[in-house]
C-alpha cells in the first residue's frame, strides 16, 4: 500500500540528573563532594533511505521516544548516555511541525541525516558546585528536559519527469514502454492509485527517473478525487510529459482536457506551469486521432509546447518524446531546488522567548512563558544554589523589571508554572 502522509509523535530523551554524594572511606568521615554527572538523553535522528518508497510502516507505529540518560552516581561516576533513535524515511520526505505546518527538515538524498531533536543534557553532580566558601554542597543540577513534537511526514517523490494527464489516457502504458517500470494497467478510471516510478535508460543522454502521477481530474487542486493527495508529487519534477487521448475514445475534447489539467497545476502551484512541458498525443493508431492531433498542434505549438504523435500501446513515437525530454534535462542546472509554500521552522532561543505577566483576583502575580517553564524544568529550585540561579535568570531576562513595572512590592506572591514564592529584592 502506498502511504505518503502520516502524523507521528517524537520525543528526545531527557538528561540524567546529577548526583549528590560525598566521599566516604575508612577513617575519612568528612570527604568532599563526589556526585557524578547525569548522562545525555538520546537524540531523534531521521535518515533518508532510497530502499523505502512509502511511509506505510508509520501506520503501525506512531510514537518514537528516545530513552533518558542515566542519573549520576557516587565517586564521580557519570550516568550512561542514552542511545540515539534512528528513524528511516524514503528519500524525498518532508518533515513538518504539525501545529505550525512549517518545515523542520527536507531529506532529498540517500543517507542524508538530520538530528530533529537533541537529547537533554545531563545535569552536573554536586562536585561541580564546591567552592572555598561552600565545600559541601548538598544540591546538584537536574538533567535538561528534551523536546517533543507532533510532526507530519510528507513524501514528495523525486523524479526528473512527471507524466500528467487525465485517467485512462495511457500514462501507465507510456511509463511501462519507456522505462523499466511494470505498473498495473487496466481500461477503467483510477486504475493507478499510487505514483509509479521508472528509470529511462537513455541513449540520448543521462538516464533519468520518470513518474506517472495519478489522480489528476478537474477539481483535483481543490481536493476532488485523489488528485489533491498526489499533486504534491509533481512539485519536484523538472519537466512534464502531458499525455492526452487524441482519439477521444471517451468523447472528451483533447484540447479541453489539456487546458483543464494545466489549470489544476496552476491552481495548486503557479510555478508548475513555468516548467517545460511536452504534449504526447496518444492513441494515434486509431484513425480518429489524426484530426485532433492537428488541432492540438495548431493550438499549443504557437504557445511554445512541442506536440508529438505517439501510440503508447505499440511504442510508436515514444523515442522522439524521450529525445526531446533529454534535451530539456541536459539544460537544467544540477543543483536546482524547487521552493515550497511552507515556511521553515526555527526554534526561538529561551532567552528570547516572550513572557506575560498577569494578576489573579487575590493579588498573585502570574508569570507565563515557554522559556521560563523550560528554565524551571532543568533547575533545582528547591536548593539555595538552584534558586539563586533562577533569580539571576529572572533578572537577566527582564522579568524582575517587568514585575516592578506592574507594581510588585516586597512580600507579594509570584506564581511561575507550579512554583509559588514571595518576592524580595
Amino acid at each position: 500500500m502506498f502511504i505518503d502522509k502520516v502524523k507521528i509523535k517524537v520525543k528526545g530523551g531527557n538528561g540524567g540528573n546529577g548526583a549528590v554524594s560525598f566521599y566516604r572511606a575508612k577513617y575519612i568521615t568528612n570527604g568532599g563532594p563526589d556526585g557524578g554527572d547525569g548522562g545525555r538523553g538520546g537524540d531523534i535522528i531521521f535518515i533518508a533511505d532510497e530502499s523505502l518508497t512509502t511511509l506505510m510502516d508509520f501506520r503501525y507505529k506512531r510514537t518514537f521516544k528516545a530513552n533518558n540518560g542515566e542519573d549520576g552516581g557516587k565517586r564521580n561516576c557519570s550516568g550512561k548516555d542514552a542511545e540515539d533513535v534512528y528513524i528511516k524515511v524514503p528519500v524525498g520526505t518532508v518533515i513538518k511541525e504539525a501545529a505550525s505546518n512549517k518545515i523542520m527538515a527536507d531529506l532529498t538524498g540517500h543517507g542524508e541525516e538530520v538530528v530533529l531533536i537533541k537529547g537533554g543534557k545531563g545535569g552536573k553532580g554536586n562536585q561541580h558546585f564546591a567552592t572555598p566558601v561552600r565545600q559541601a554542597p548538598r544540591y546538584a543540577e537536574r538533567g535538561r528536559t528534551s523536546k517533543e513534537y507532533d510532526i507530519i511526514l510528507e513524501l514528495k517523490l523525486i523524479a526528473d519527469v512527471g507524466i500528467i494527464g487525465f485517467p485512462n489516457v495511457g500514462k501507465s502504458t507510456l511509463l511501462s514502454m519507456a522505462t523499466n517500470a511494470n505498473p498495473k494497467i487496466a481500461n477503467y478510471h483510477f486504475t493507478t492509485l499510487a505514483p509509479n516510478l521508472g528509470v529511462v535508460r537513455n541513449k540520448w543522454g543521462k538516464d533519468f527517473v520518470m513518474a506517472d502521477i495519478p489522480g489528476l481530474i478537474e477539481g483535483a487542486s481543490e481536493g476532488i478525487g485523489l488528485g489533491f493527495e498526489f499533486l504534491r508529487h509533481v512539485e519536484r519534477t523538472k519537466a512534464f510529459i502531458h499525455v492526452v487521448d487524441a482519439a477521444a475514445v471517451e468523447g472528451n475534447d483533447p484540447l479541453a482536457d489539456i487546458e483543464k489539467i494545466n489549470n489544476e497545476l496552476k491552481t495548486y502551484n503557479p510555478a508548475l506551469l513555468e516548467r517545460p512541458q511536452v504534449i504526447a498525443a496518444n492513441k494515434m493508431d486509431i484513425p480518429e486521432a489524426s484530426e485532433n492531433y492537428e488541432r492540438i498542434k495548431a493550438q499549443y505549438e504557437p504557445m511554445g509546447y512541442k506536440v508529438f504523435p505517439i501510440s503508447a500501446a505499440s511504442n510508436e513515437g515514444i523515442g522522439e518524446v524521450i529525445e526531446e525530454i533529454s534535451k530539456i534535462l541536459s539544460n537544467y542546472p544540477e543543483d536546482i531546488v524547487f521552493e515550497t509554500d511552507y515556511e521553515e521552522y526555527s526554534e526561538v532561543e529561551i532567552d528570547k522567548e516572550p513572557f506575560t505577566i498577569s494578576m489573579t483576583d487575590d493579588g498573585v502575580y502570574v508569570v507565563e512563558g515557554v522559556g521560563v517553564e523550560k528554565m524551571i524544568g532543568y533547575t533545582s529550585i528547591d536548593t539555595e544554589k538552584g534558586f539563586a540561579f533562577f533569580q539571576r535568570y529572572l533578572k537577566d531576562k527582564g522579568i524582575i523589571e517587568a514585575l516592578e513595572e506592574k507594581g510588585i512590592r516586597e512580600g507579594d506572591t509570584v506564581l511561575i508554572y507550579d512554583l509559588l514564592f514571595d518576592y524580595y529584592k
